[in-house]
């Protein structure tokens, strides 16, 4: 019997590893990082590294409580991998206008990309979350919203001063 990464991708999702184990480990280590970093509660003669694991087992766990955390993580790093995709396609398409691979020039187009599947990823935040969250007026005017962020993007680099050499 051959045994398919489809079945055990399905499986493990079945045991919840997608919902509940993968994103409490990913909250549990930027919480744990983020307090062993800081020394937030060390003092120079204390390591206090188990108080630290504690606190970032308990907000790991206090985080998925509500299935919230989950159901943002399903929705966000799907269209986050697809908006990565898009931004390596729109990079492939900028090397066909670009044959000197040179893009030190027009570095803000990376800038703007990378805003706007920023935006997209979060753009359907409402569909699932009601009026919490990003809901209701930021999913009814997301274009509205990049639109007018291009136009004052495209303002600001025209009314830079040029460079003098």
């Amino acid at each position: 019997m051959v045994i398919t990464i489809t079945e055990v991708l399905n499986s493990w999702n079945q045991l919840g590893v997608f919902s509940y184990v993968l994103p409490f480990l990913l909250i549990f280590s930027v919480v744990f990082a983020i307090l062993d970093k800081t020394k937030l509660l060390s003092s120079a003669d204390n390591d206090n590294r188990p108080i630290t694991a504690i606190i970032a087992v308990s907000m790991a766990l206090l985080s998925l409580q509500f299935d919230f955390v989950s159901n943002f993580f399903a929705v966000i790093f799907p269209r986050f991998g697809v908006g990565l995709s898009l931004f390596l396609v729109v990079l492939i398409f900028l090397g066909f206008f670009s044959p000197s691979g040179d893009f030190s020039k027009h570095s803000w187009v990376g800038y703007v990309i990378g805003i706007g599947v920023f935006i997209w990823s979060l753009s359907s935040w409402g569909s699932w979350s009601g009026d919490a969250g990003f809901g209701g007026w930021f999913v009814e005017y997301i274009w509205s919203i990049a639109v007018l962020g291009i136009i004052v993007a495209a303002i600001v680099l025209v009314s830079k001063k040029p460079k003098t050499s």
